[in-house]
């Protein structure tokens, strides 16, 4: 685990590249492909973004950690991806890239936030959970070529909100 602080800031197209690279490391059966994430980045600016996309850098090397993604649609938002080096891991960046989500979740002013988890990322499970997201079915073979299914979590944002107030550790 290192303890460097990673920054936050908006994911940008120059941040796709080294995003790829992160994210073929962490899921190499079912990443994401350049078009996807480009396709994502073209709804996160402006009056009418509905996405919030966010990267994690080491402030001394200036290198991509971790990355994360939310789209949002009308009270419901899904958390589309998640990703931290695994060097980050357990140093709180999982749930510092969550927060930053939920914040924006809150900003567009959706009730609900959703997310897929692979059923063997009991990792990932644990820090859904820790936020209050409870399981609430399965997408069978959801995850292609690996035909691993998926968890569905939900969180209602009014109740987090009122539980954890609004965090602001990584603003």
């Amino acid at each position: 685990m290192t303890t460097t602080t990673a920054v936050l800031r908006e994911m940008r197209w120059w941040d796709i590249d080294p995003v790829l690279g992160l994210e073929s490391e962490l899921f190499p059966d079912d990443a994401w492909s350049a078009g996807m994430f480009w396709s994502e980045l073209a709804h996160s600016r402006g009056p009418g973004a509905t996405r919030r996309y966010v990267v994690a850098e080491d402030p001394a090397t200036g290198r991509i950690v971790g990355y994360a993604g939310l789209a949002a649609a009308g009270e419901l938002a899904d958390v589309q991806t998640i990703g931290v080096t695994r060097d980050h891991w357990g140093g709180g960046l999982g749930a510092a890239l969550l927060t930053d989500l939920l914040k924006h979740a809150t900003a567009f002013e959706c009730a609900e936030v959703l997310l897929e988890v692979r059923v063997d990322n009991t990792r990932a499970q644990k820090l859904y959970e820790r936020f209050g997201f409870e399981p609430i079915g399965f997408r069978r073979g959801y995850y292609q070529p690996g035909n691993v299914d998926a968890l569905v979590m939900r969180l209602h944002v009014q109740e987090h909100v009122q539980e954890h107030g609004q965090e602001t550790e990584t603003d």
